[in-house]
């Protein structure tokens, strides 16, 4: 029967008894490898009934919130779950000029290649990346044109990512100014807005279990794990009092500022519900640990959905 003759027969459509799903919008925050605990709480949320209706991400929350949107987070997962420690560093391409360690090129190539493009407005939710104009020293939100151009500049972490030129401006990453984008979400007709952060407290953890593989000393992957050394961290495997290197000493620095913002934007803006993340389970490079550190995201999640008290549901 159609439209037509329903109208003309005074019948009327069957009313859903189904219950409507409460609608979230949901801040993620700036972490890097630790940001990998987003996907355990986007997929916590879902099974517990949740919508998601908008999302709000800087740095690494915007790259697991933009993927998320495409609906091909699984896909990510998959990918990212199966990276080793090489395979992390086969995704660098070194560059020591245009103010970064890092070009970008080659992990943002890989992921299109793995997800596809889309621009945001074609989304089928709201979305928003946070970057920072370094010049004119401004928050941005980026809101539409292509989804990993605004994933590009607000991963752009200073000195390790070259900034991003996006419409004439420089952009870097927007954990500089806000690394847990609540405000862009207060806009947005969701029932609740919940925020992931990666900088909870830190707490005591157990030491990571040694990825050893055996190398030969010689070839691509040698050579490439001996630039990578001259940046980041190693040992000798003799136990001593440990010595942070200098990108140790810079991430830790930076992770104790960012922590202290993301308080004062909490302040300011708080969500309904705040899942915290401790800032030190894992450190800014070891996308190798993903399985461990979505499923933190996925604990966690659970315990503070477990002893929320929601208030009733109103549209914002």
């Amino acid at each position: 029967m159609s439209d037509f003759d329903i109208a003309e027969t005074g019948a009327l459509p069957a009313l859903s008894t189904e219950p409507r799903k409460p609608r979230v919008a949901l801040a993620l925050g700036a972490g890097a490898a630790k940001g990998l605990a987003h996907i355990g709480a986007i997929e916590v949320l879902e099974q517990r009934g949740f919508e998601i209706v908008a999302i709000a991400g800087t740095s690494m929350g915007a790259l697991i919130g933009g993927i998320y949107g495409m609906g091909k987070l699984d896909i990510y997962r998959d990918w990212v779950s199966t990276l080793a420690r090489f395979d992390v560093l086969r995704l660098v391409d070194w560059s020591f000029s245009g103010g970064g360690f890092i070009k970008g090129d080659r992990i943002m190539a890989a992921l299109r290649e793995l997800i596809g493009e889309v621009n945001i407005e074609e989304l089928p939710i709201a979305y928003t990346a946070v970057a920072t104009d370094i010049d004119r020293e401004r928050e941005v939100w980026l809101t539409r044109g292509p989804l990993f151009d605004a994933i590009r500049a607000s991963i752009a972490i200073p000195t390790l990512f070259r900034p991003y030129t996006h419409e004439g401006r420089r952009l870097v990453d927007g954990a500089l100014l806000n690394p847990l984008p609540v405000l862009p979400l207060m806009r947005e007709e969701a029932d609740y807005v919940f925020a992931v952060s990666v900088d909870g407290a830190a707490e005591m953890q157990k030491p990571p279990e040694k990825n050893v593989t055996a190398v030969a000393d010689h070839g691509y992957t040698a050579k490439l794990g001996r630039l990578f050394g001259r940046v980041l961290p190693a040992g000798d495997g003799k136990p001593k009092l440990k010595d942070p290197g200098a990108f140790d000493l810079m991430t830790q620095s930076m992770d104790l500022m960012q922590a202290n913002l993301s308080r004062l934007r909490l302040a300011a803006y708080p969500p309904d519900l705040l899942i915290e993340i401790p800032r030190n389970v894992s450190t800014v490079y070891e996308f190798y640990r993903a399985r461990e550190l979505i499923e933190l995201g996925r604990v966690r999640t659970e315990q503070m959905l477990d002893s929320w008290q929601p208030r009733h549901m109103q549209v914002r």
